[in-house]
């Protein structure tokens, strides 16, 4: 009995001090996880986002080159007419065909792209700016600061936006550049409430007690303490933003109030294409397509963004 019990015990290796020391060494030396890469953990593990960042980055490098791409591969400049080739369907010579004036679609769908996305990213660039300073104001001061800022928001918002926008658009017919200012001047109102609630709470954490204590300056809390710790929403806020005054623009352009002719953008091409869609109903379907995969995109970068940032998700 002993002998059968010797052989069905399983043999086990005591743990010598010299293993202890090396488990010990490989836990000290393993670096410990921040906040931020474990945000990039996350995004890496979402191929959803992961793949609408490659396209918007596909979309912005296109963008940028449009002139290179124009000059040395297409030969062809957005603006040149040719009344001889008018509404010609994708072809080897023209890509994504032409319109009614006979000028490359390829083209000016590079160009309109460069002045589309230059208006979603700085318009909302102006608005996160905007928004982020106002908002940090009345939710670290409080008090009668934010009460006054709070009531000049409230009365901005009793205005209707898009009637206010549409009386300086008809009133003045802004440039691309002034548009841009326009979108971030009108957008900033909800970005303030949203970054002035998370001052709220980020101003009531010891760590910022703690600074208050050592002696810090108002301004230097602001800025490294409480400043970094609301990007993360102010990022998420400016994904969607972008995707939103894109399609702003593109309403305006479709109500003929947008950025006109002849500069491309996405908007104004698929305004001016719908009376053609029979003759060439490519017209309406790229600036269509390509304005739906941006905006989707952005939209998805931003919920990807959310979750990736959530402290509350393990």
């Amino acid at each position: 009995m002993i002998e059968h019990s010797k052989l069905i015990q399983p043999e086990s290796e005591p743990t010598t001090v010299e293993s202890l020391d090396e488990f010990l060494e490989t836990t000290a030396s393993a670096e410990p996880l921040t906040f931020g890469k474990i945000a990039i953990r996350r995004l890496l593990r979402d191929r959803l986002t992961i793949a609408a960042i490659l396209v918007l980055g596909i979309l912005v490098v296109l963008s940028i080159l449009a002139g290179v791409i124009s000059t040395h591969v297409l030969h062809w400049d957005p603006n040149s007419t040719d009344l001889m080739v008018t509404f010609q369907t994708p072809s080897s010579t023209h890509l994504l065909g032409t319109d009614q004036l006979g000028r490359d679609q390829l083209t000016r769908l590079l160009f309109g792209g460069r002045v589309s996305l230059a208006i979603g990213f700085s318009g909302s660039l102006i608005a996160m700016t905007l928004g982020v300073f106002i908002g940090i104001t009345a939710g670290f001061f409080g008090g009668i600061v934010d009460d006054l800022i709070m009531f000049f928001i409230n009365t901005l918002q009793s205005i209707p936006t898009l009637f206010l926008l549409l009386i300086i658009v008809a009133l003045f017919s802004p440039s691309a550049i002034w548009l841009t200012m326009i979108f971030g001047f009108l957008g900033w109102m909800n970005v303030s409430r949203i970054v002035r609630g998370e001052v709220f709470s980020v101003r009531e954490r010891d760590y910022v007690i703690a600074a208050r204590a050592l002696g810090s300056s108002e301004l230097t809390i602001m800025l490294r303490h409480i400043l970094p710790n609301i990007i993360p929403i102010v990022i998420i806020i400016a994904a969607r933003d972008i995707g939103t005054l894109i399609l702003s623009e593109s309403a305006l352009s479709f109500l003929g109030l947008g950025i006109q002719p002849p500069t491309a953008t996405w908007g104004n091409m698929l305004s001016k294409a719908q009376q053609y869609f029979i003759l060439g109903p490519h017209l309406v379907i790229f600036p269509g397509l390509l304005i739906t995969i941006t905006v989707l995109s952005l939209y998805l970068v931003g919920d990807g963004l959310r979750d990736a940032l959530d402290p509350r998700l393990k």
